[in-house]
């Protein structure tokens, strides 16, 4: 929130002291100090192994996921690993994938945007996901949620060795896993996979986000409803 100087003014110098303070203000100041995420407690770490143009994966990533991170981000932080089925081909320095070529090529798209957009690189996916052409889409969707990034750069990534890098450390990161990922989406929770929690994540991953979570609920994990004072225009 951000105050302009005579509005802030006005805030300071009509704020009640302590000794004026009723212990419905204070009991409000608890309240919304206790909406605010703890600092001391971590954020739960949801990492989604997946493929551009698997279905589900897409079904997954814009239906569940980022709605959920949406209203949640606060106390969840979310990584993505475009790879999934695909295969490294080193003799050939090449990579194979699921769903062919053109998944080949929108997974480097999407890692590329990943490491150039940092933190809006999630919006900028989730547009490319929701589009009926993942790869038309991915111009404009960059430029709507990511402007700072330049198309060119994206592209540059996609064809030189750093690109082919990332790709290459996505693929590391998909075969390191424990348990071995048999299909995708694959989610893990907090750095660990369980069969239960991701069949409970296709239908309520914020169910599960707010129950691992382990400060202090957000309102909207508990359903807490906000009283808004009668006002009429």
């Amino acid at each position: 929130m951000v105050f302009h100087l005579p509005v802030l003014m006005y805030v300071l110098t009509n704020w009640p002291p302590s000794s004026h303070r009723s212990p419905s203000f204070r009991l409000e100041c608890m309240e919304l100090n206790a909406t605010r995420p703890d600092a001391v407690v971590p954020p739960v770490e949801i990492t989604l192994y997946y493929e551009s143009l698997c279905p589900g994966c897409r079904a997954f990533l814009t239906e569940q996921l980022f709605p959920t991170w949406i209203l949640l981000k606060d106390i969840m932080n979310v990584n993505l690993v475009p790879f999934g089925n695909a295969k490294e081909l080193p003799e050939d320095n090449i990579f194979s994938c699921q769903h062919g070529e053109p998944e080949c090529y929108i997974n480097i798209v999407e890692a590329c945007v990943l490491y150039a957009a940092n933190n809006a690189a999630f919006p900028v996916i989730y547009c490319m996901e929701s589009s009926a052409d993942i790869l038309k889409s991915a111009k404009p969707c960059l430029q709507l949620y990511a402007p700072f990034v330049k198309w060119q750069t994206i592209e540059s990534c996609t064809r030189g060795e750093f690109g082919h890098r990332l790709m290459h450390q996505n693929a590391v990161k998909t075969q390191a896993l424990k348990p071995a990922h048999l299909h995708v989406p694959w989610i893990t929770f907090n750095g660990e996979y369980t069969n239960e929690w991701e069949d409970k994540a296709m239908s309520t991953l914020f169910n599960i986000v707010c129950i691992l979570y382990k400060g202090i609920k957000p309102p909207v994990c508990t359903g807490a409803l906000k009283k808004l004072d009668r006002s009429f225009c």
